[in-house]
């Protein structure tokens, strides 16, 4: 993605490239083609094409940026010696300032730190100022020595937090840029526009029109052949690439077998981006996968952005946009909400819903199979967009969790994000959503949708709740709720329901008679908004026989206009059953802002309340700090994973743009690369010496792991414990029984000989053979609380760390917390509190409170050996004693597999 927008596609050179590349150099401009080679030098010889087309991907790497079969844009490095390379690239004129040199200098600095190299070098003449900032803005901060009028550039390769921030902020900007082209387009054609009233394309070209779109509109039908001719009144034309005026946004209502034609007819007219809402695509099997994948490609590599194919449309509400380019009958009101709804087909019932109480659409983007445009772009869009104060998501599927996390949890902290996710329990995606499959449970998804600040609702009905309440109401302070209405039977409801919510109930609900007046409510309800304890307000009220209840409405929208509290009313027998009171004083641009949300029921309400106010305490709380370990060796570890692994072609390729597949934890892929079989080449590793391969790992990330001692006899035994020291620890390593006492795995606390004697020999009697062949010593660790921590290499999520409380009900029941790396210091402590069981930690039944800090540490360090380490397939900690001081990691298991290509890279890029 690049800075205006646009796509375009980076690629290995190959030699057949030499044609391609010939023609690039001959459209260069004299002074570009002296920036870089220093001399006149108008056309390449047989020998340079030869020379810069063969490159073994190794010490010498070259990237090309096309759009359509053009070169656009080269990038090289050429090793100099172990640790150098130098570097260089240039871009054709035309494309200069559309950040192709930042793409490059990215992609050729991941895989160059793949191949080992450590700096770049380059030489750049003074007066070729566009490529010294090209250096500069990438935040690498390079030397700089001049002799004999050239400019001699260093700098390190290791990401460092300036490169990382500017790499996300290009990020940031272009997509956002992108989307911005699509929901507010400066022109429209609707492609298939018929004069059927029927059809789809018919349709579409109305709902263009009647919603008062304020940009250029177009028609494409294939009959109209003559001068003149028209649908809908409006300008008609036989294809796009004859229209005389540039066009942004196409939508195509063309059958599926006519789209790729309608595409490169697109391409030639530099549409910026597409709306397909014909299906017959991914959805219909594995033709249609193949035509997706196609319409992607072409669509992307001539620079444009596709939302579809079988989508239900884009509306944008602001003015001058007015765009309804959808199936949706009608334009909805303007309001806060960005709503991106992943499904074409429940689209327009979600939609109308959504309106039918009321509330208020900044942008809806409707995917169907999300094969380009995706969230995590419209998240990026809404960040910035004013119109947008509150974010709604229907999720289908998550392509890329890694990367919507990180969005997710940055735009949280500003503007509320509220997602449904739907499969969360079967873990299904629909056909047509061509994603990984995840391993992970569903309580895992939860919490980390939860680390990112998102609220997680279970229905529509429970979004749409919340929804009216964060995007009208202020955020609550705390957790104080005061109740107050004209029914004793309501009260008692929605002081049980705020209990169950862990919200607390300040004082005892305030209940009015039944036939109070809007004055009393009013008195009532100013008096609680003013009450320092009260952080927030429950209204119900029951309808007066013979009253009209729209006063009673009006005055609670009066008061709560004068109050900075967020408040919830319960209305019984409304005429909908749940909805927003109007505001009563207007906000200049925001017309509903101050509007009450009512729902039909007490539960609804506080339900709504709980997840505003554990959003509002995520958003109070401080991100924390990813700690550095200056004892961490990355090499050591990276050494000995390579040394187990090894490197040869079989390994799954990271940074495959570079041709050459390497192990390692660089980028992903930009084609379709599959994931390597986690059940396919596993080693298993053990930490049962002190000199093993899993032990080695471990302390080169400060971890440290009791020795156990193998023993095989009675004598050996004896010897080993008055070695070590008493008193000892006799277990078997046999997976069945190990850390199981009541199985007769596992014998704690032996003081003497004779207890090692008797131990002995009851576990190699009791025990069968396999377990009894398996048997340890190990020195007994201070008493504590044992607990298991972990990490998981998923084929979707990528890397995840998870702890719990260790025994066979807390792994029976899954009590398990989960968070994706890198971890913060808070982050750590969110996860030492996630598990049910955590209160055993706190001093539960009067025991002492353990070491949370040596805890919390072990997790930070798990957390950065997982995110370093890719090939790290499984890792369990266990048992991990954690004491009143310190704490023990007593053993260890791990499986290492060929790594899995993760989808959040160090190099930007579109996934497919």
């Amino acid at each position: 993605m690049l800075r205006d927008g646009r796509t375009a596609r980076v690629r290995p050179i190959r030699p057949d490239d030499g044609e391609r590349l010939a023609e690039f150099h001959r459209s260069l401009s004299a002074e570009t083609v002296y920036f870089r080679f220093f001399a006149p030098y108008p056309e390449l010889t047989t020998k340079d094409v030869v020379r810069f087309t063969t490159v073994d991907y190794d010490d010498r790497v070259a990237f090309v940026a096309m759009t359509g079969d053009s070169i656009i844009g080269v990038g090289r490095y050429d090793r100099v010696d172990a640790r150098d390379a130098e570097v260089a690239f240039v871009i054709r004129d035309e494309h200069q300032g559309r950040g192709l040199g930042s793409v490059l200098l990215e992609h050729l600095a991941a895989a160059a730190r793949e191949r080992g190299v450590k700096r770049f070098v380059a030489e750049v003449l003074p007066t070729n100022r566009r490529m010294l900032m090209t250096f500069e803005e990438a935040g690498y901060h390079p030397s700089h020595t001049m002799e004999d009028g050239v400019v001699s550039l260093s700098f390190d390769l290791e990401p460092t937090e300036s490169s990382v921030a500017v790499r996300i902020a290009r990020e940031h900007r272009a997509e956002a840029r992108s989307v911005q082209s699509l929901v507010a387009p400066e022109s429209v054609v609707v492609v298939g526009a018929s004069r059927d009233p029927g059809s789809m394309g018919n349709q579409m070209l109305r709902h263009v029109v009647e919603g008062g779109f304020g940009g250029r509109i177009y028609a494409v039908n294939r009959a109209a052949h003559d001068e003149g001719v028209d649908v809908l009144g409006v300008p008609t034309f036989p294809s796009v690439s004859s229209i005389p005026d540039p066009v942004t946004l196409a939508v195509l209502c063309v059958p599926a077998d006519e789209v790729l034609g309608v595409v490169d007819d697109c391409a030639r007219a530099r549409v910026a981006g597409l709306l397909v809402v014909a299906s017959g695509f991914a959805e219909a099997g594995s033709e249609g996968v193949a035509k997706q994948r196609q319409l992607v490609r072409r669509a992307r590599l001539n620079g444009m952005r596709v939302i579809g194919p079988n989508a239900l449309g884009i509306l944008n509400t602001a003015d001058p946009v007015r765009l309804n380019a959808s199936l949706a009958p009608r334009l909805p009101d303007a309001g806060p909400l960005g709503f991106f709804c992943q499904s074409g087909s429940l689209g327009s019932t979600i939609l109308a819903r959504a309106v039918r109480r009321g509330l208020g659409i900044s942008t809806f983007v409707s995917a169907g199979n999300r094969a380009d445009v995706s969230g995590n772009d419209l998240l990026q869009y809404w960040e910035d967009d004013e119109a947008t104060s509150t974010v709604l998501l229907y999720l289908e599927s998550v392509g890329n969790p890694r990367k919507f996390t990180r969005i997710a949890r940055r735009l949280s902290r500003s503007k509320p994000v509220v997602a449904m996710r739907t499969g969360r329990s079967t873990q299904s995606y629909p056909i047509g959503h061509a994603v990984r499959r995840t391993t992970l449970p569903p309580a895992a998804i939860d919490s980390m949708f939860a680390q990112a600040g998102i609220v997680e609702v279970e229905s529509l009905g429970e979004m749409f709740d919340v929804a009216g309440l964060l995007a009208y109401q202020p955020l609550p302070a705390g957790r104080g709720v005061a109740i107050v209405g004209n029914s004793d039977a309501l009260a008692v409801l929605a002081e049980d329901a705020c209990h169950a919510a862990e919200l607390d109930v300040v004082g005892e609900p305030w209940t009015l008679p039944h036939e109070c007046t809007p004055q009393d409510l009013q008195r009532a309800l100013a008096a609680l908004l003013d009450d320092p304890a009260v952080d927030s307000v429950v209204v119900t009220y029951v309808p007066v026989l013979g009253r009209d209840g729209s006063a009673y409405e009006q005055v609670v929208a009066e008061t709560v206009a004068r109050g900075t509290k967020p408040v919830v009313a319960v209305l019984v027998a409304a005429e909908e059953e749940s909805g927003l009171i109007p505001a009563a004083v207007e906000v200049p641009g925001r017309p509903d802002h101050g509007s009450v949300p009512f729902y039909g029921t007490v539960e609804d309400a506080v339900r709504a309340l709980r997840h505003v106010t554990r959003y509002a305490e995520w958003r109070m709380r401080p991100l924390g700090e990813e700690p550095e370990f200056p004892d961490i060796d990355v090499a050591r570890a990276r050494a000995i994973v390579e040394r187990l692994i090894g490197d040869d072609d079989s390994a799954a390729p990271t940074h495959a743009l570079a041709g050459r597949p390497r192990a390692g934890h660089g980028p992903a892929a930009t084609t379709d690369t599959a994931h390597v079989d986690h059940d396919a080449e596993a080693i298993e590793l053990l930490a049962e010496r002190e000199d093993d391969d899993l032990t080695a790992l471990l302390e080169a990330y400060g971890i440290p792991v009791w020795p156990v001692h193998p023993v095989t006899s009675v004598e050996e035994a004896v010897e080993v414990a008055d070695r070590i020291g008493y008193p000892v620890v006799l277990k078997t390593l046999d997976p069945r029984f190990a850390q199981r006492t009541d199985l007769g795995g596992l014998r704690l606390n032996i003081e003497n000989e004779r207890a090692v004697r008797t131990a002995y020999r009851s576990m190699v009697s009791n025990l069968d053979p396999d377990a009894a062949d398996r048997l340890v010593l190990q020195h007994m660790a201070t008493p504590g609380v044992a607990c298991v921590v972990g990490s998981a290499e998923d084929p979707l999520f990528g890397p995840v760390v998870s702890f719990g409380i260790a025994g066979v009900v807390p792994e029976l029941l899954g009590d398990r917390g989960y968070r994706i790396p890198p971890l913060t210091d808070f982050d750590a402590a969110d996860l030492v509190d996630a598990p049910g069981a955590a209160p055993i930690l706190h001093g539960l039944g009067g025991t002492e409170p353990v070491d949370r800090k040596s805890l919390e540490d072990l997790l930070l360090r798990v957390g950065q050996l997982a995110d370093d380490i890719p090939e790290l397939g499984d890792l369990r900690l266990e048992p991990v004693v954690v004491a009143e001081e310190g704490l023990a990691v007593l053993g260890g298991r791990a499986v290492l597999r060929r790594p899995s290509v993760r989808t959040d890279a160090d190099a930007r890029r579109l996934t497919t």
